[in-house]
This record gives structure tokens, C-alpha cells and sequence, in this order.
């Protein structure tokens, strides 16, 4: 399979999961201003909306949208799936979390990444949205569970560090969460993460 990234972007979170996997897999980086592929190829002919991630799979077929994706990797490989520890109640728990993640922590973030200039009201707005979201984050954290989903890396993991992580892109301390700070902590620190920070150039 191949997976269509951007540095840094929300598709890393499939990036670190497929490392997680140790499946075979091939990468191919997109340039979403020209919506050209670094085969010189138009990206538009694998997602017409023109923004990654995208995941060509063996037969051909091509899945788009984060959500999506992850949701199909966890079916693929069952360890980073939540509810198949007969707790069928996780399985929505999940997809609850990346419901939040994607419509709520991401969003707060588009802003810094829009190209746009922004007057200081603005900026202050755009501030506190942020803010009320890390907010909400951190109270998902316990201090004693390592992870959103309790004792098992999942999916709603490699897509909450991807997020968070662009607190380090954007000047943002998360001193004032420390919950939170010490979950990119953990999460950075695992192998699949350094690798595919490694891969997508993020990282030596």
C-alpha cells in the first residue's frame, strides 16, 4: 500500500501507525500548494480535494479522509483498535475521541497554518479557542492511564500526538497542561514515532 503524506500533517498519524504495524508500505510526499506529488504527478488524480492523507491500497482502490483511514487501520491490525477486549463500548469511545480530535483539537489549529494575518483581536480569539480545547484535552487525561484509551496504544493516539505536536510549529508552550505535556512526552518517545518523525524529516 502507499500512503500519501505531507510533513508534520494529519496524515502522520497513519505514518506512525503503519511503523506501529511493522507492515510494508511505500510513501509518496505531496506538495498540497502545487497539489503535485514528488513524482511530479497531479495529486488530484488520487484525491480530488486535493489534501492528504490518502492511502492507495493493494487492490488499487484509494481511501481518503483521517478519520477514515485510521478507523481502517484498526480493523486491518486489531491492536490499535479499541473494543475487541469484550468491551464493545470502547469501540465508540473511540470513535467519540476522534470525532473530538478531528472536528474540535484540529480545527483549533487551522488558524496558525491558514497563511492568513490576523489583528490582534483576532489572534487573542484564536488564542483562547485553543486554549479552551487543550483545556478539554487535558480533563480526558487521568494521570494514571497512559493513554486516551486506557492501558493500550490506539489509534485516537498516533492522531492526538500528530495534533498536539504543532504546539512546537507554533510557539505554544503546553507547560499549562501537564497531563497533556507528559502524553506527547510519551507518545514522541516511542520507536514508531521517532522513526516516522525520522522519515517525514521532522526529526534527526
Amino acid at each position: 500500500m502507499k500512503l500519501f503524506y505531507k510533513p508534520g500533517a494529519c496524515s502522520m498519524a497513519a505514518h506512525i501507525l503503519l511503523n506501529e504495524a511493522g507492515v510494508a508500505f511505500q510513501l509518496e510526499k505531496v506538495d498540497t500548494d502545487k497539489g503535485t506529488t514528488e513524482t511530479g504527478a497531479s495529486f488530484l488524480t488520487t484525491n480530488p480535494r486535493g489534501y492528504v492523507p490518502a492511502l492507495k491500497l493493494e487492490d488499487g482502490e484509494v481511501l481518503t479522509e483521517n478519520v477514515a483511514i485510521l478507523h481502517w487501520i484498526g480493523e486491518q491490525f486489531p491492536d490499535f483498535a479499541a473494543g475487541n477486549d469484550n468491551q464493545p463500548l470502547q469501540r465508540y469511545r473511540q470513535l467519540e475521541l476522534l470525532s473530538f480530535l478531528s472536528s474540535e483539537l484540529h480545527k483549533a489549529f487551522s488558524p496558525y497554518f491558514s497563511g492568513k494575518t490576523f489583528s490582534d483581536s483576532e489572534q487573542a480569539a484564536i488564542r483562547k479557542k485553543l486554549d479552551t480545547k487543550l483545556d478539554q484535552f487535558e480533563e480526558l487525561l487521568d494521570g494514571t492511564s497512559p493513554f486516551l484509551l486506557g492501558s493500550a496504544f490506539s489509534v485516537v493516539d498516533a492522531y492526538a500526538f500528530v495534533i498536539l505536536n504543532w504546539t512546537n510549529f507554533i510557539g505554544v508552550s503546553l507547560d499549562d497542561w501537564p497531563l497533556t505535556k507528559a502524553y506527547v512526552a510519551r507518545i514522541g518517545a516511542r520507536p514508531a514515532t521517532r522513526k516516522t518523525l525520522q522519515e517525514e524529516g521532522l526529526a534527526a
